[in-house]
């Protein structure tokens, strides 16, 4: 069974136009990334778990904010290596630069023994929809284009 993801699509109505919070990864494999390196706060769904529940939780947990309101399906893609994402949207505001992430531990430099802690995200901002189409992974654009189609 691919494993499965949750997120939330964050949207906020400015200067006319939409635009959409993302995050980028934290790690050392996505530090010198940007195009096509960010994402929609989200993880794992657990066994059992309701999709909306893991979202809210994962988003929490990556930007230190609870977001709450009319939550808006915007389904599922598949990603390149077979992980199937869900993702719900809501209007909210959340301030980009005041996120605080949880961490996890890797060993860096690979294979030298020595455990790092990194946050699973390193920064966020708020993109217009052309812009977080070139930020965003690939099969995630999908998910800006439904989210235009019903707001």
């Amino acid at each position: 069974m691919p494993k499965r993801s949750a997120g939330i699509a964050v949207f906020r109505r400015a200067a006319g136009t939409i635009e959409l919070f993302l995050v980028h990864p934290g790690g050392p494999f996505w530090r010198n990334k940007d195009e096509g390196a960010w994402t929609f706060p989200k993880g794992e769904i657990g066994d059992d778990e309701d999709p909306l529940v893991a979202a809210r939780r994962e988003f929490r947990e990556e930007t230190g904010f609870d977001v709450d309101g009319q939550f808006i399906d915007l389904g599922t893609i598949t990603q390149k290596a077979g992980k199937v994402v869900h993702v719900f949207a809501v209007e909210a505001d959340v301030d980009a630069g005041a996120i605080r992430s949880n961490t996890f531990m890797k060993e860096w430099p690979p294979r030298s023994g020595t455990m790092q802690e990194f946050p699973e995200v390193d920064r966020a901002g708020w993109f217009e929809p052309d812009a977080a189409r070139r930020k965003l992974l690939a099969a995630q654009t999908d998910f800006v284009d439904r989210l235009l189609a019903l707001v």
